[in-house]
């Protein structure tokens, strides 16, 4: 009975949210079991253009660290902000939200080229939440019961709690940066005046991933709800 509750909630979860958690979790799992290990996941481009071991180009957007705190810190961000854009400005849009995974991660391992990281997942989470916030700058969100601000800021929040517990933040910068770039040329450049389109999903992408009609009964996550945790709580202004 259990297994099939699960089941059932596994499969609500929208394809593109589905296939990258697993494989961040099952990633992690294989390494807690020793089958595999960190250096063999690691982002190294002599490995990568030299010896041609391209599976770093994505196993390092797959591996957080041992299972402890900071891994399941990552997880509940990614899960619920890929998930909510998925379901929200992305329903319907399989194929642009597997775009903008392709163009955040392209141009993010090219920024990894001159900065000294070896895994780009956290960035890539917080290219996530930088998107999801600058696409909902009204809802009002509740940081561990401290802090209260406005969508937009949440980043920087998390930016400020990387520097607090004592890690780099040039991991956030360049999900910041790279969360920008995107959202700048995808929702600011072509309402501009004399802005334009620059980002069109390969018609390949749409072929593959827009082919399945939406389901009428799917329920998404309630967006008024970003965090539904503590520190990511919130609910829209005049709500």
């Amino acid at each position: 009975m259990a297994y099939q509750t699960f089941r059932q909630e596994y499969l609500q979860v929208p394809p593109v949210t589905r296939a990258y958690t697993t494989a961040c979790v099952l990633t992690t799992a294989a390494v807690q079991l020793e089958l595999i290990t960190p250096f063999q996941l690691y982002f190294n481009p002599e490995l990568i253009f030299k010896h041609f071991q391209i599976w770093r180009l994505i196993t390092n957007y797959l591996f957080f660290g041992p299972v402890g705190f900071n891994f399941l810190f990552n997880m509940i961000f990614l899960y619920r902000y890929c998930r909510m854009l998925e379901e929200g400005s992305f329903r319907g849009r399989t194929a642009d939200f597997v775009f903008m995974f392709l163009f955040g991660g392209l141009l993010m391992t090219l920024f990894g080229l001159f900065v000294n990281l070896v895994f780009l997942g956290q960035a890539f989470t917080i290219m996530l939440v930088y998107v999801w916030s600058r696409r909902n700058p009204y809802v009002r969100m509740n940081f561990f019961g401290l802090l209260i601000f406005q969508a937009p800021f949440l980043p920087w929040v998390l930016m400020g709690f990387s520097l607090l517990l004592g890690n780099s933040i040039i991991v956030d910068l360049l999900g910041i940066a790279v969360g920008h770039i995107y959202f700048f040329l995808e929702d600011v450049f072509p309402n501009q005046p004399g802005g334009g389109r620059l980002l069109r999903t390969p018609s390949v992408l749409k072929a593959i991933f827009d082919t399945q009609e939406e389901d009428p009964n799917y329920n998404p996550l309630p967006e008024e709800r970003p965090g539904g945790f503590a520190w990511g709580e919130g609910q829209r202004l005049g709500g």
